[in-house]
């Protein structure tokens, strides 16, 4: 039997919670602690279990580390975090998964750095199913560049801005800011649709996401994929690429 995993998970707002509920009953990880920002000094822990929630205000990364070595970090907290604990990352070989949406060219600079010495995901949206629809456009996109391409979003009401994920389809397509709609509409919890229209046809992909628990699925598949390579920094459609090329030559 494989040794599982040590996994520490940094954030802990709803996103967090629910990659906490999946990698916390996933047999193949042991998710040791989750670190939060907190002035509070007790320690609480993730309901259900006994897996400590620890202010990150009261001690460093580096202490944190020596107290409960892990094997991993998976990040969905703020953008600032990768700088607080990045160095300890690399000095460790700590493999890093982060989902963060909002980080700079910089900060993404520094996550490809810490590449050098250990294994790195940033995917913006951690999810499988919208990593493989992207995965599946850019596909489509490429075969049919001469077809027009409409990108929708819909997301719950209080979500302000246009989604970092329809922001990088939109990239990936090669497509202007201006093919995106957003409704924001209730409790949705996202909704993301490719249009493809060619003469006589249209061509629909489209991923919803029901629960956020879909996070806790992408980071596990995430951290088991990049237990396989080797130091370098990854985005999720190279994961995906290294599977379908090695179904592919399986296939031959």
């Amino acid at each position: 039997m494989h040794k599982k995993l040590r996994v520490g998970l940094v954030g802990y707002g709803k996103a967090g919670q629910a990659v906490a509920n999946i990698l916390s009953s996933d047999p193949r990880f042991e998710l040791c602690w989750i670190a939060r920002r907190s002035n509070q000094s007790y320690v609480q822990t993730h309901p259900g279990t006994d897996i400590h929630i620890i202010s990150i205000d009261q001690q460093s990364y580096g202490e944190l580390f020596e107290r409960h070595p892990v094997d991993a970090v998976v990040d969905f907290s703020v953008r600032t975090s990768i700088h607080a604990y990045g160095e300890e990352v690399r000095k460790r070989g700590i493999m890093l998964v982060s989902a963060i949406s909002a980080y700079t060219e910089s900060d993404l600079e520094y996550a490809r750095n810490l590449g050098k010495d250990t294994r790195v995901l940033c995917s913006p949206n951690i999810t499988l199913g919208i990593n493989f629809l992207i995965f599946a456009a850019k596909l489509l996109r490429k075969i049919a560049p001469f077809a027009d391409v409409e990108i929708l979003e819909q997301h719950f009401r209080e979500k302000p801005e246009i989604s970092g994920t329809a922001r990088k389809i939109a990239e990936k397509l090669e497509v202007g800011g201006e093919r995106i709609t957003s409704l924001r509409l209730g409790g949705i919890v996202g909704h993301h649709e490719v249009i493809f229209g060619f003469p006589y046809q249209t061509v629909r992909l489209i991923h919803d996401s029901i629960k956020r628990e879909a996070f806790g699925t992408g980071a596990a598949f995430a951290l088991a994929q990049l237990a396989n390579c080797g130091n370098g920094f990854f985005t999720f459609d190279d994961l995906l690429l290294q599977l379908m090329q090695a179904e592919l030559m399986q296939q031959r």
